[in-house]
């Protein structure tokens, strides 16, 4: 009778993930519901952003301040898309172990965090950094959470309306920095905005039957042959090579960086050309990965040669 009691323990407990959660593994979960990888790639754009807006000495306390609001921004945004989307990650096998879906926290505790985390960086930025990086980050929360995420589900437009909160961190960076935007600025958003495309529509590409299982309208979820999607990928990496030249035409960047710019397009659009031909999920990874590391090399030799 004890063993038996035992299992009955053992059973009740597991149907409650919550329960069984430790403190570290609870961090753990917290942690994973502010996307850090995610987080990462945003922060290094912005401050990219900063080096680039950046007139003479670097102000290090400045600096700061802003990737420390930034980063509270982009984990609190993460947590909230989460909490918005609980019910479709648990849809897809790609996302059915996030926090939420798998149980492991509960719904109230994402919206609670991800709202305080929001709440503060916004403080944050606004009195620590200045108005105008605090605004675009407002312009963040509105356009992701209000706009691209319920469109997910109803228009295949949404990676294009995301593309737009999506391109900021490096202008956010900029104004950190120098307090008003120029053009330099939205060249850096420019050429953030065109990369998402390849990179999201690899992704959407992997994962298609995910999104169809989840209800998501992903251009490749509608036309499963590819060959818009394949036409996307092409020519936004087209568009995006002779955008990425443009920092040395301003004056931001120096002739390495434009000759590493196009050595980087280069590698880029031959990803892109082999996944487009093969519309294989084998050459679309590779371009997931290709994308992935051309963003940070291309933004690191920018800031080197500034």
């Amino acid at each position: 009778m004890k063993a038996v009691a035992v299992e009955i323990d053992r059973g009740i407990v597991a149907g409650d993930e919550a329960v069984r959660l430790t403190a570290r593994e609870r961090v753990s979960a917290y942690i994973e519901l502010t996307k850090p990888r995610i987080t990462f790639l945003i922060v290094l754009t912005s401050a990219a952003g900063y080096f680039l807006g950046a007139r003479g000495p670097i102000d290090y306390l400045n600096l700061l301040h802003a990737l420390a609001g930034i980063t509270l921004l982009s984990s609190g945004i993460a947590t909230l898309n989460q909490f918005m989307e609980r019910d479709l990650d648990g849809l897809m096998r790609r996302t059915s172990l996030r926090p939420l879906p798998s149980g492991r926290l509960q719904p109230f505790e994402a919206l609670f965090l991800g709202i305080w985390l929001t709440t503060i960086a916004e403080a944050y930025l606004a009195f620590l950094v200045n108005p105008i990086t605090a605004a675009f980050g407002l312009s963040v929360i509105v356009g992701y959470l209000f706009l691209y995420t319920p469109l997910k589900t109803r228009t295949s437009l949404s990676t294009a309306i995301g593309a737009f909160p999506g391109a900021m961190p490096p202008l956010m960076g900029w104004t950190a920095a120098r307090g008003e935007v120029g053009v330099e600025a939205w060249v850096l958003f420019a050429i953030l905005f065109l990369w998402q495309f390849p990179h999201f529509l690899a992704i959407a590409w992997m994962y298609k039957e995910d999104y169809r299982r989840a209800g998501i309208v992903m251009l490749p979820v509608i036309e499963p042959e590819g060959r818009v999607t394949a036409r996307q990928i092409v020519a936004y990496t087209l568009m995006l090579i002779p955008v990425s030249l443009l920092p040395t035409v301003l004056g931001i960047s120096g002739k390495i960086y434009f000759c590493g710019a196009i050595v980087l397009g280069a590698l880029f659009l031959y990803s892109s050309v082999r996944a487009a031909v093969s519309k294989s999920k084998q050459h679309a990874r590779r371009l997931l990965l290709a994308s992935v590391l051309y963003l940070p090399l291309l933004f690191g030799l920018m800031v080197l040669n500034r």
